[in-house]
């Protein structure tokens, strides 16, 4: 039987039923959501959209609806990429309405659903470097050994369940374990054109360890001393999207701590879902006066660099390029001026924008793994506004889109490199990429 509005039990108490009730009346229905949202223009469906999710979540609440899978379903096709957000005029929390169901659906029905399976998975893999970087060594392994050559040219990869040999295509290729050292803590001149830190994260210092080594040369070209904290952790944004609330509070309490030793620094981050989490870290936290500290100083590293009276870069880069706006730095944070920005620029670049650059490219943290089938719906379409813009290159600034990208290239076309705008930027400046950063 269904739970009455005042039944439905929600972790932080009576002030969070209330405020998530409130949200879902925030929503008059209008329907500007719909053309924005990707599923829905995929699908057709009207509960594959944010107005329709939103009602299927009120009615839960008042007790007309149970959660069955095929509710459920509906949730779990949703991207949380907010591109909904700031299409709507009555400003509905979509984001927070949905990470809040996903908590209760995670609390009180188990493991029905692949978004309620992963919990554990999360936990245990991006709360501890050592475990995820394992995972890449033995994902390296298998590319390096030719073993993965061996499957794809022997063709037993044809015998492999329909996901699993999608997902072996779009593997990343790791990158050596020297390339994904840790960053040496403190870097640059001290005073002279500031202070910053860096917020590494697991997957960037992981496989796009060379994205954050160049972030930091350009910021030390620039004067800036940049320090690296050696203790932060995940940034808890897979988690906070999978439902487990509580695992994302422990790694933010964990971040705000750490970053609070080094002072009231600006905290820089090359991967714009992790800069989206750590902004958000004051409500997360409850409004605690360090983690609200903590998310005010919170920057995209093209936010900061972007928003700058710098010197321009002055080696010549003759390249044609699209940029793709991650979901979470173009509707979370509101940041898609200052990436192009950024390339405007650099000498020789010709920016050519692809239809709907805003539109998801199916990645989302671990849609890919989770909604296969769909991701790859999205994936394609993605490349087929890259192919017609006849750009020799994409651009993105966040390391999910950036596998997924890499992975629409090889498996659609057209077959072209994929750069974050910080590997753009240090080509131009001069900064190789090569030589290892010293204290």
């Amino acid at each position: 039987m269904a739970k009455a509005a005042t039944e439905v039990e929600f972790r932080r108490g009576e002030d969070s039923r209330t405020d998530y009730y409130r949200g879902l009346l925030t929503c008059v229905h209008c329907g500007l959501c719909l053309p924005a949202c990707p599923t829905y223009r995929e699908l057709g469906t009207e509960m594959d959209s944010p107005r329709g999710r939103i009602s299927l979540m009120r009615a839960a609440a008042e007790g007309r609806i149970d959660l069955s899978p095929r509710v459920l379903r509906h949730i779990d096709l949703c991207l949380g990429c907010r591109a909904c957000e700031p299409a709507c005029p009555s400003g509905v929390p979509y984001g927070s309405l949905l990470e809040r169901t996903r908590v209760q659906l995670l609390e009180r029905r188990g493991n029905l659903g692949g978004v309620r399976k992963s919990k554990w998975v999360f936990r245990a893999l991006f709360a501890h470097t050592r475990l995820f970087d394992w995972l890449c060594q033995v994902i390296r392994f298998y590319q390096v050994t030719g073993i993965q050559k061996a499957v794809r040219r022997s063709g037993v990869s044809r015998y492999f369940p329909e996901k699993i040999r999608g997902l072996e295509e779009m593997l990343p290729a790791v990158p050596a374990r020297r390339e994904r050292r840790s960053m040496p803590e403190i870097l640059g001149p001290a005073e002279q054109a500031g202070e910053v830190s860096l917020f590494a994260g697991c997957v960037g210092s992981t496989l796009f360890g060379r994205v954050n080594r160049l972030a930091a040369r350009v910021l030390v070209h620039h004067g800036f001393q940049v320090q690296t904290p050696a203790r932060q952790v995940c940034c808890g944004a897979l988690q906070l999207h999978n439902g487990d609330r509580e695992g994302a509070r422990a790694l933010a309490s964990r971040n705000v701590e750490v970053f609070a030793e080094i002072g009231s620094r600006e905290i820089l981050v090359t991967a714009a879902g992790c800069g989206a989490v750590l902004k958000g870290y004051g409500d997360l936290l409850d409004h605690a006066p360090a983690a609200v500290s903590f998310s005010s100083r919170v920057k995209d590293i093209s936010e900061f660099l972007g928003r700058r009276d710098l010197p321009r870069p002055s080696v010549r880069l003759p390249l044609r390029v699209t940029y793709q706006d991650p979901c979470h730095l173009a509707h979370v944070q509101g940041i898609r001026r200052e990436p192009r920005l950024l390339l405007a620029s650099i000498p020789g670049v010709e920016l050519v924008e692809m239809p709907d650059s805003d539109r998801c490219c199916g990645s989302a943290g671990t849609y890919t793994i989770t909604e296969f089938e769909m991701s790859m719906r999205l994936l394609k379409s993605k490349m087929g506004a890259v192919a017609a813009t006849g750009a020799q290159a994409i651009v993105t600034a966040n390391p999910g889109c950036h596998i997924q990208l890499e992975g629409g290239t090889r498996k659609f076309g057209p077959g072209i490199p994929v750069y974050h705008v910080v590997e753009l930027l240090a080509r131009a400046y001069g900064l190789s990429d090569l030589a290892p950063l010293q204290n």
